[in-house]
């Protein structure tokens, strides 16, 4: 039983550590662009240097499983075709690609593992008294804009966002804020028209929808934008955000021999989070279990119960929700929140390693 798990984040580790536990019988390779896997809610903390978000994969996964360092070009019929002419057979594959950021010419992206690794060696290299301009007012940004701020405090940081932190209840929203205030982050809230540049060269600007212009040193993008173009590519039905189309199983609509998890999965409802995409991982991997085994598979449901908002290393913001991911009035500030955030950060990790739930 050939079983192909392309992506090794989050849900893509996690389905295979699952698989090899739950399904002897299955010989599992995992297919990804790099020999690590990058706990990319981190990724702020590698940027500042702060923390080394991979680790290898020979680490995380359990023995037995194949790693093929490649990139998938397209997946069907029954096989997946890497960018390098090969091609792998499957029985059963799993489609988990994460989501993708596609930033400004002359900016850097901080949502990927390369994106990070390049602002972290121009973050190095800024001398004192640099700016530092992040573009996105969502998760992303705030927390790589509290990061840098908290770990270079020689530096100036500003977050341009055209709601930083929207979204959020009025208490959880003016935490954030004054969280990032206390931090001297300059937040301002407008929309990014265009990253300056003269004879194609980038000039350090920052044009406004306002009409401002703002200098830079380092502009970094933190907005996540989508997802690759995979299924696409490859034929499966899509969503108007290019995310594979799954049954209630968590199956491709188009293939059934294709599971989706995580961000690239249109499951309705969901939202771009680890939190999302390890248990549609779990659920995946057990409904592949159930079938393995004659069984019928199972509904995915998922309630949600939380947000979380680092705020460096000393200050969070925990948003919690309803089951809907609507926001309620409640929230966690300070140590509780970083507690709290830590908490859940790791527990991602361990259960990817574990294939099981450690929340």
């Amino acid at each position: 039983m050939q079983v192909l798990i392309v992506g090794s984040g989050y849900s893509g580790t996690l389905v295979a550590n699952r698989v090899a536990k739950k399904v002897k019988d299955a010989e599992i390779t995992v297919i990804n662009p790099r020999p690590d896997f990058v706990e990319r809610v981190r990724l702020h903390q590698q940027i500042a240097g702060t923390y080394s978000a991979a680790t290898p994969l020979a680490e995380v996964l359990r023995e037995g499983i194949r790693t093929r360092v490649g990139t998938a070009d397209k997946i069907g019929d029954g096989a997946i075709a890497l960018t390098d002419g090969a091609r792998i057979d499957f029985d059963y594959a799993f489609l988990a690609v994460g989501s993708t950021v596609v930033p400004m010419p002359g900016t850097v992206p901080v949502g990927s593992w390369e994106g990070a690794q390049q602002a972290r060696a121009a973050l190095a290299d800024l001398p004192a008294g640099g700016q530092v301009t992040v573009i996105g007012g969502g998760p992303t940004g705030i927390e790589t804009a509290a990061e840098i701020a908290e770990a270079r405090p020689d530096v100036r940081v500003r977050l341009v966002g055209s709601s930083v932190g929207g979204g959020l209840s009025e208490g959880a929203y003016g935490r954030v804020r004054s969280g990032l205030e206390r931090l001297t982050v300059e937040i301002v809230d407008d929309e990014v028209a265009e990253i300056g540049s003269g004879a194609g060269q980038f000039d350090g600007s920052v044009r406004l929808r306002s009409g401002s212009e703002l200098a830079s040193d380092l502009t970094l993008w933190a907005i996540v934008s989508g997802v690759p173009d995979l299924a696409a590519r490859s034929g499966l039905a899509v969503d108007a955000r290019g995310r594979a189309v799954v049954d209630e199983f968590l199956r491709s609509v188009s293939d059934e021999r294709i599971f989706a998890v995580g961000d690239c999965a249109a499951v309705p409802g969901a939202r771009f989070a680890c939190y999302t995409a390890l248990p549609q991982g779990i659920h995946a991997a057990d409904n592949f279990a159930r079938l393995r085994k004659g069984r019928k598979p199972k509904p995915h449901s998922l309630p949600y119960f939380t947000r979380g908002f680092s705020l460096g290393r000393k200050d969070a913001v925990a948003q919690f929700t309803h089951a809907d991911d609507t926001v309620r009035r409640i929230y966690l500030a300070g140590r509780p929140a970083v507690a709290l955030k830590e908490m859940v950060t790791h527990s991602a990790f361990a259960t990817a390693r574990a294939g099981v739930s450690s929340f």
